[in-house]
């Protein structure tokens, strides 16, 4: 009877992990007695690897990832001119720490996208905020927010957000409105937050596609210095690949 007390005690205090720890003791009782320090050890360890879980699954639904990639699945075996060294490196979220762009580079179909999320998701578990934006949609999204006056707003809302992704950057020619929202974007991030860019087209050739020559120098500059690079190269890896002989499957 005590013990279901207790249960709805925690339960009322929202320590929910605490619950589940308590209730997993009950259905499968340890060996030994636990010392009343050890149990108040486990205890508080059930409760903080629950809340960190919670707080991981917010991070993660807020990102909007478009892929579920990890960094542990990459495929290094495809050629394509991944370093693994690199990306082990930036496995470590320390860009996000340092406020850095990395940019991914390749044709279609070669993994950037996957790579990207990748990073994202690494550094949501590593405790950061983040957001997954596609270049062109993300556009219509400020276009719309300055229709409905909310768009001060969505910009201070990415402008918080630790690790930006921006996919498929460069795909069509900007505008004179697009080049000015994406100056702002990166204006209020240079030196705050860190920024993932994905494209096709090598940075060297970004200044045609972004118009005007004077805010194409702004934006480069802010997200070219310093930046970690990877120009991946190869054949596409959404062409059929032979079976594995033991069955498995890799990432990208």
């Amino acid at each position: 009877m005590l013990i279901e007390q207790t249960l709805e005690q925690l339960t009322a205090l929202q320590l929910h992990g605490m619950v589940g720890a308590l209730r997993q003791w009950q259905a499968h009782p340890p060996p030994q007695p636990l010392a009343p320090t050890d149990l108040v050890g486990l205890l508080a360890d059930a409760e903080w690897v629950s809340r960190e879980n919670r707080k991981l699954t917010a991070r993660l639904k807020a990102a909007k990832l478009k892929l579920p990639a990890c960094v542990e699945d990459v495929d290094y075996q495809h050629p394509r001119g991944l370093s693994k060294t690199v990306l082990l490196d930036l496995g470590t979220s320390r860009w996000v720490a340092a406020h850095q762009t990395v940019i991914l580079t390749g044709p279609t179909g070669i993994g950037k996208s996957w790579l990207a999320c990748a990073l994202a998701h690494k550094a949501c578990r590593d405790g950061y905020t983040v957001a997954y934006r596609r270049v062109s949609r993300l556009f219509d999204e400020l276009a719309q927010a300055r229709a409905d006056g909310t768009y001060l707003t969505a910009l201070r809302r990415l402008a918080k957000v630790q690790a930006l992704v921006l996919d498929d950057f460069a795909l069509e020619p900007l505008g004179p409105a697009e080049r000015k929202v994406l100056l702002e974007i990166l204006e209020d991030r240079s030196g705050l937050a860190a920024t993932i860019i994905t494209s096709q087209l090598d940075p060297d050739a970004w200044h045609p596609v972004i118009g005007d020559e004077t805010v194409a120098d702004a934006i480069c500059d802010r997200l070219v210095h310093g930046a970690h690079r990877i120009k991946l190269t190869g054949e596409s890896l959404r062409k059929p690949r032979p079976a594995l002989t033991n069955g498995k499957k890799g990432g990208k």
